[in-house]
């Protein structure tokens, strides 16, 4: 995959308990290669963290160790912009300006609100169904080129182009249609119990993801347990879902190609390639660990990054919020 270069990147994660590798390979990963070239805005959405039932007392203890672990993980404050969604105001300003442009039957059609009601029942709310416009303001609000995603976040990124494109159709050419940038190698990591599932932070069982904070008999415990096919076959293309999710963590780690890994493996058992896998993901997370238990205490500098992120972003943020007044005749 071609790396962008000159663009505006945006994307974000939400504060809802302690970041896991899926977050890490599916979407850190890439923000620290993208910061290097371009222009990065890397946001904190806790705005979104509070659409699904959650604790307040602890959110901001949330915020601060996402933001401790977005630092430890190798994002640098001066070369991307990172911040709190709810501490640039515009970000929920511009979502109901857009919610007055977006058809009620666009946002039926998103598959992440119907999963997610489903868990939720009793207790869904117009902030869950209105996630998506909320989601496509934060991207828009800067004239995003590019939005580094998982699989499972593509239909959002395909409504924030329509709602855009409506836009610039019916007021002016304000925004920047933004595309999806994909790794196709970690677009998708699954469950360790149930590889139909997305591995998610959410899940009933911790057993279920591996967190960036994991102690390393955590890690081998979790591994150990990963659900797996009845035979060995340690294959990217003839195993089950299972085991492909096993060997899709193991070459996203390791950076080798399907050939050496599945060569690597030919002939092993299940308990040495998970000994493997363990021994692998712990030695790329110590370093990690070890920044994190540096960085996470400073509660001051971590403020103070997350302040000076703001305000740079507020900077963007607004002018392009206030053309969008304009247009709509609200100036």
């Amino acid at each position: 995959m071609t790396t962008p270069k000159n663009k505006v990147v945006f994307s974000g994660l939400q504060p809802s308990g302690t970041l896991h590798i899926g977050n890490y390979l599916g979407a850190i990963k890439q923000w620290i290669t993208l910061q290097e070239n371009n222009s990065a805005f890397y946001c904190i959405v806790d705005e979104h963290a509070i659409t699904v039932p959650y604790d307040p007392a602890s959110l901001p203890t949330t915020v601060l160790d996402t933001a401790a672990l977005y630092l430890a993980a190798g994002l640098d404050p001066n070369q991307s912009t990172i911040f709190v969604q709810s501490h640039v105001p515009a970000h929920a300003q511009l979502a109901w300006l857009l919610a007055t442009q977006t058809p009620l039957g666009e946002l039926n059609r998103m598959t992440q609100f119907k999963e997610k009601s489903a868990n939720h029942q009793d207790r869904s709310t117009l902030g869950l169904f209105a996630y998506p416009v909320l989601q496509a303001a934060d991207i828009l609000l800067y004239q995003t080129n590019i939005v580094p995603v998982g699989e499972d976040q593509i239909q959002h990124i395909e409504l924030t182009r329509d709602i855009a494109k409506r836009f610039n159709n019916k007021f002016d050419a304000v925004f920047t249609l933004p595309e999806a940038l994909v790794n196709k190698n970690t677009a998708r990591i699954m469950s360790l119990t149930d590889p139909n599932k997305k591995m998610s932070k959410s899940d009933d069982t911790a057993k279920s993801y591996i967190t960036l904070t994991d102690t390393a008999d955590a890690i081998r415990k979790k591994i150990s347990m990963a659900v797996t096919e009845t035979e060995p076959n340690f294959s990217f293309t003839n195993s089950g879902p299972a085991v492909t999710n096993l060997l899709a963590i193991y070459q996203a780690f390791s950076e080798q190609s399907v050939q050496d890994i599945e060569n690597q493996f030919a002939s092993s058992g299940y308990q040495e390639f998970k000994s493997s896998l363990a021994d692998l993901i712990i030695e790329h997370l110590s370093p990690i660990q070890e920044r994190f238990q540096t960085i996470r205490p400073d509660t001051k500098h971590l403020e103070e990054v997350l302040a000076d992120g703001a305000a740079k972003a507020a900077q963007v943020a607004t002018k392009t919020l206030a053309i969008v007044h304009e247009k709509m005749g609200l100036a």
